[in-house]
Protein backbone atom coordinates (compact mmCIF):
# COMPACT_ATOMS: atom_id res chain seq x y z
CA UNK A 1 0.00 0.00 0.00
CA UNK A 2 1.36 3.84 -0.66
CA UNK A 3 2.07 5.91 1.97
CA UNK A 4 -0.54 8.86 2.67
CA UNK A 5 0.76 12.21 2.04
CA UNK A 6 1.05 13.10 5.59
CA UNK A 7 2.71 9.74 6.35
CA UNK A 8 5.22 10.30 3.42
CA UNK A 9 5.96 14.11 4.80
CA UNK A 10 6.62 12.40 7.91
CA UNK A 11 9.36 10.30 7.10
CA UNK A 12 10.89 12.42 4.79
CA UNK A 13 10.62 15.45 7.04
CA UNK A 14 14.08 14.57 8.79
CA UNK A 15 15.74 15.19 4.97
CA UNK A 16 14.00 17.97 3.75
CA UNK A 17 15.97 21.24 3.60
CA UNK A 18 14.74 24.27 5.74
CA UNK A 19 12.42 26.13 2.98
CA UNK A 20 10.98 22.48 2.22
CA UNK A 21 10.23 21.76 5.80
CA UNK A 22 8.24 25.04 5.93
CA UNK A 23 6.06 24.30 2.86
CA UNK A 24 5.86 20.65 4.27
CA UNK A 25 4.08 22.56 7.12
CA UNK A 26 2.21 24.57 5.64
CA UNK A 27 0.61 22.06 3.43
CA UNK A 28 -0.02 19.32 6.75
CA UNK A 29 -1.66 22.50 8.25
CA UNK A 30 -4.00 23.57 5.25
CA UNK A 31 -4.20 20.55 2.96
CA UNK A 32 -7.47 21.92 1.54
CA UNK A 33 -5.25 24.80 0.31
CA UNK A 34 -2.53 22.93 -0.71
CA UNK A 35 -5.01 20.80 -2.89
CA UNK A 36 -6.24 24.12 -4.85
CA UNK A 37 -3.46 26.43 -4.70
CA UNK A 38 -1.12 26.97 -7.62
CA UNK A 39 3.34 25.97 -6.76
CA UNK A 40 2.99 29.64 -6.38
CA UNK A 41 0.68 31.04 -4.47
CA UNK A 42 1.89 28.00 -1.80
CA UNK A 43 5.31 29.18 -2.10
CA UNK A 44 3.98 32.74 -0.85
CA UNK A 45 1.77 31.30 1.72
CA UNK A 46 4.58 29.53 2.97
CA UNK A 47 7.50 32.29 2.52
CA UNK A 48 9.13 30.62 0.24
CA UNK A 49 9.60 30.60 -3.60
CA UNK A 50 7.77 28.66 -5.86
CA UNK A 51 10.86 26.82 -6.95
CA UNK A 52 10.96 25.52 -3.31
CA UNK A 53 7.50 23.98 -3.42
CA UNK A 54 8.63 22.06 -6.62
CA UNK A 55 11.71 20.59 -5.02
CA UNK A 56 9.89 19.76 -2.30
CA UNK A 57 8.01 17.18 -4.69
CA UNK A 58 10.98 15.87 -6.12
CA UNK A 59 12.89 15.55 -2.94
CA UNK A 60 9.64 13.24 -1.50
CA UNK A 61 9.94 11.22 -4.20
CA UNK A 62 7.29 12.01 -6.07
CA UNK A 63 7.52 12.83 -10.50
CA UNK A 64 6.34 16.44 -9.80
CA UNK A 65 4.03 19.25 -8.25
CA UNK A 66 1.04 17.81 -10.13
CA UNK A 67 1.59 13.88 -8.26
CA UNK A 68 2.30 16.25 -4.97
CA UNK A 69 -1.05 18.14 -5.60
CA UNK A 70 -2.89 14.66 -6.26
CA UNK A 71 -2.13 12.67 -3.29
CA UNK A 72 -2.77 16.05 -1.66
CA UNK A 73 -6.34 16.44 -3.11
CA UNK A 74 -7.21 12.81 -3.02
CA UNK A 75 -6.15 12.69 1.16
CA UNK A 76 -7.89 15.98 1.65
CA UNK A 77 -11.19 14.73 0.10
CA UNK A 78 -11.42 11.24 1.67
CA UNK A 79 -10.46 13.38 5.07
CA UNK A 80 -13.44 15.58 4.02
CA UNK A 81 -15.71 12.43 3.27
CA UNK A 82 -15.04 11.12 6.87
CA UNK A 83 -15.79 13.88 9.13
CA UNK A 84 -19.41 14.24 7.44
CA UNK A 85 -20.29 11.00 7.82
CA UNK A 86 -18.98 11.34 11.73
CA UNK A 87 -20.68 14.91 11.91
CA UNK A 88 -23.85 13.52 12.90
CA UNK A 89 -22.87 11.04 15.88
CA UNK A 90 -20.39 14.17 17.17
CA UNK A 91 -23.43 16.65 16.91
CA UNK A 92 -25.09 14.49 19.36
CA UNK A 93 -22.67 13.86 21.59
CA UNK A 94 -21.80 17.75 21.77
CA UNK A 95 -25.37 18.15 22.60
CA UNK A 96 -24.82 17.86 26.53
CA UNK A 97 -22.08 20.08 26.40
CA UNK A 98 -24.12 23.22 27.68
CA UNK A 99 -25.38 21.00 30.37
CA UNK A 100 -22.04 20.21 32.04
CA UNK A 101 -21.53 23.30 34.02
CA UNK A 102 -24.56 24.61 36.11
CA UNK A 103 -24.39 27.99 36.83
CA UNK A 104 -21.62 28.88 39.47
CA UNK A 105 -22.39 31.04 42.01
CA UNK A 106 -20.25 33.40 42.48
CA UNK A 107 -20.57 34.48 45.73
CA UNK A 108 -19.54 30.56 46.46
CA UNK A 109 -17.03 30.33 44.16
CA UNK A 110 -15.03 33.31 45.48
CA UNK A 111 -14.95 32.16 49.43
CA UNK A 112 -13.98 28.83 47.75
CA UNK A 113 -11.16 30.19 46.13
CA UNK A 114 -10.08 32.61 49.26
CA UNK A 115 -10.05 29.50 51.61
CA UNK A 116 -7.92 27.97 49.05
CA UNK A 117 -5.29 30.31 48.90
CA UNK A 118 -5.21 31.09 52.44
CA UNK A 119 -5.23 27.84 53.89
CA UNK A 120 -2.47 26.10 55.61
CA UNK A 121 -2.84 23.20 53.60
CA UNK A 122 -5.39 22.02 51.06
CA UNK A 123 -6.61 17.87 51.24
CA UNK A 124 -8.36 17.15 48.03
CA UNK A 125 -10.66 13.92 48.47
CA UNK A 126 -12.80 11.93 45.57
CA UNK A 127 -13.46 8.20 45.59
CA UNK A 128 -14.11 5.86 43.07
CA UNK A 129 -14.91 7.33 39.44
CA UNK A 130 -14.59 10.73 41.39
CA UNK A 131 -11.17 10.49 41.49
CA UNK A 132 -10.09 11.29 38.32
CA UNK A 133 -11.72 14.71 38.86
CA UNK A 134 -9.82 14.98 42.21
CA UNK A 135 -6.48 13.70 40.97
CA UNK A 136 -6.90 16.68 38.12
CA UNK A 137 -7.23 19.18 40.87
CA UNK A 138 -4.46 18.21 43.17
CA UNK A 139 -2.19 18.42 40.28
CA UNK A 140 -2.89 21.76 38.74
CA UNK A 141 -3.35 23.22 42.57
CA UNK A 142 0.18 21.67 43.15
CA UNK A 143 1.35 24.16 40.56
CA UNK A 144 -0.12 27.51 42.33
CA UNK A 145 0.53 26.40 46.06
CA UNK A 146 2.55 24.25 48.45
CA UNK A 147 1.35 21.77 51.11
CA UNK A 148 -1.70 20.11 48.47
CA UNK A 149 -3.18 16.55 49.34
CA UNK A 150 -4.55 13.84 47.57
CA UNK A 151 -6.82 11.19 48.81
CA UNK A 152 -6.43 7.35 47.50
CA UNK A 153 -9.13 6.19 44.94
CA UNK A 154 -10.62 3.87 47.71
CA UNK A 155 -9.84 5.32 50.78
CA UNK A 156 -7.90 7.63 53.25
CA UNK A 157 -5.34 7.71 55.76
CA UNK A 158 -6.67 8.37 59.13
CA UNK A 159 -3.03 9.68 60.02
CA UNK A 160 -3.33 12.31 57.13
CA UNK A 161 -6.65 13.65 58.15
CA UNK A 162 -5.06 13.88 61.69
CA UNK A 163 -2.86 16.63 60.57
CA UNK A 164 -6.04 19.06 59.31
CA UNK A 165 -6.04 22.22 61.58
CA UNK A 166 -8.76 25.24 61.44
CA UNK A 167 -6.81 27.06 59.18
CA UNK A 168 -7.11 23.78 56.58
CA UNK A 169 -9.27 23.62 53.63
CA UNK A 170 -10.71 20.42 52.43
CA UNK A 171 -12.11 19.37 49.05
CA UNK A 172 -14.31 16.97 48.70
CA UNK A 173 -16.08 15.45 45.55
CA UNK A 174 -19.21 13.38 45.96
CA UNK A 175 -21.21 12.82 43.25
CA UNK A 176 -24.15 9.74 43.32
CA UNK A 177 -23.84 6.83 43.61
CA UNK A 178 -22.34 8.91 47.08
CA UNK A 179 -19.74 7.21 49.11
CA UNK A 180 -19.18 6.59 52.47
CA UNK A 181 -15.78 7.59 52.38
CA UNK A 182 -16.09 10.96 51.01
CA UNK A 183 -19.10 11.38 53.68
CA UNK A 184 -16.26 10.51 56.64
CA UNK A 185 -13.68 12.71 55.00
CA UNK A 186 -15.67 15.56 55.19
CA UNK A 187 -16.96 14.56 58.79
CA UNK A 188 -13.33 14.52 60.09
CA UNK A 189 -12.70 17.60 58.72
CA UNK A 190 -15.09 19.47 60.34
CA UNK A 191 -14.16 17.91 63.53
CA UNK A 192 -11.00 19.01 63.16
CA UNK A 193 -12.50 23.08 62.58
CA UNK A 194 -11.59 23.05 58.68
CA UNK A 195 -13.29 24.29 56.01
CA UNK A 196 -15.07 21.73 54.19
CA UNK A 197 -16.31 22.43 50.07
CA UNK A 198 -17.77 20.28 48.75
CA UNK A 199 -18.27 19.65 44.86
CA UNK A 200 -21.28 17.94 44.63
CA UNK A 201 -24.79 17.55 42.47
CA UNK A 202 -26.94 19.16 44.96
CA UNK A 203 -27.06 21.20 47.98
CA UNK A 204 -28.65 18.61 50.12
CA UNK A 205 -26.35 15.58 49.36
CA UNK A 206 -24.77 13.69 52.27
CA UNK A 207 -21.70 15.69 51.93
CA UNK A 208 -23.47 18.92 50.76
CA UNK A 209 -25.55 19.05 54.09
CA UNK A 210 -22.60 19.53 56.49
CA UNK A 211 -20.22 21.58 53.80
CA UNK A 212 -19.37 25.20 54.54
CA UNK A 213 -19.31 26.16 50.98
CA UNK A 214 -20.81 24.15 48.26
CA UNK A 215 -20.14 24.31 44.06
CA UNK A 216 -22.35 22.26 42.06
CA UNK A 217 -21.68 20.29 39.02
CA UNK A 218 -23.85 20.09 36.33
CA UNK A 219 -24.21 16.90 34.56
CA UNK A 220 -22.90 14.59 36.77
CA UNK A 221 -22.65 11.53 34.71
CA UNK A 222 -20.14 13.24 32.64
CA UNK A 223 -16.31 13.69 34.45
CA UNK A 224 -16.18 16.63 31.69
CA UNK A 225 -18.47 18.62 34.51
CA UNK A 226 -15.82 17.55 36.95
CA UNK A 227 -13.23 19.02 35.06
CA UNK A 228 -15.19 22.60 34.26
CA UNK A 229 -15.66 23.27 37.34
CA UNK A 230 -12.38 22.40 38.52
CA UNK A 231 -10.80 24.73 35.75
CA UNK A 232 -13.01 27.35 36.80
CA UNK A 233 -11.49 26.85 40.70
CA UNK A 234 -8.02 26.99 39.00
CA UNK A 235 -8.48 29.81 36.92
CA UNK A 236 -9.62 31.52 39.74
CA UNK A 237 -7.53 31.24 41.90
CA UNK A 238 -4.12 32.20 39.42
CA UNK A 239 -5.90 35.51 38.55
CA UNK A 240 -6.58 36.35 42.44
CA UNK A 241 -3.13 35.19 44.10
CA UNK A 242 -1.17 35.62 40.97
CA UNK A 243 1.87 36.99 42.18
CA UNK A 244 2.73 33.58 44.95
CA UNK A 245 1.03 31.45 41.39
CA UNK A 246 3.32 33.06 39.36
CA UNK A 247 6.47 32.68 41.63
CA UNK A 248 5.66 29.08 42.37
CA UNK A 249 5.05 28.48 38.60
CA UNK A 250 8.48 30.15 37.67
CA UNK A 251 10.53 27.48 40.11
CA UNK A 252 8.35 24.61 38.73
CA UNK A 253 9.51 25.74 35.04
CA UNK A 254 13.55 25.63 36.46
CA UNK A 255 12.98 22.24 37.66
CA UNK A 256 11.55 20.86 34.47
CA UNK A 257 14.07 22.06 32.67
CA UNK A 258 16.85 21.11 34.52
CA UNK A 259 15.09 17.34 34.64
CA UNK A 260 14.24 18.09 30.97
CA UNK A 261 10.96 16.79 31.29
CA UNK A 262 9.63 18.44 28.65
CA UNK A 263 10.36 18.05 24.82
CA UNK A 264 9.22 22.08 23.85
Amino acid sequence: MNPSFQELIKHKFPDLSRGQKKVAEFLVNFMEKGSLYTAGQIGKEAGVSETTVIRLAYALGLNGFSDLQELMRNEWLLSTESKEAASKPIAEEKKPFSEWLSPVDEKELSQAVDALIKSDQVYIAGFRESHTAAYWLYYKMNQLRNHVLLSFPTGFLLETLCNLTSASAVVVFSLPRYTKEALEVAQQAKKQGAKVIAITDRRLSPVGQIADITLLAGATEHILSLLALSQIVISSMQKRDEKTAGKRQESLEKLYAEQGIFLE
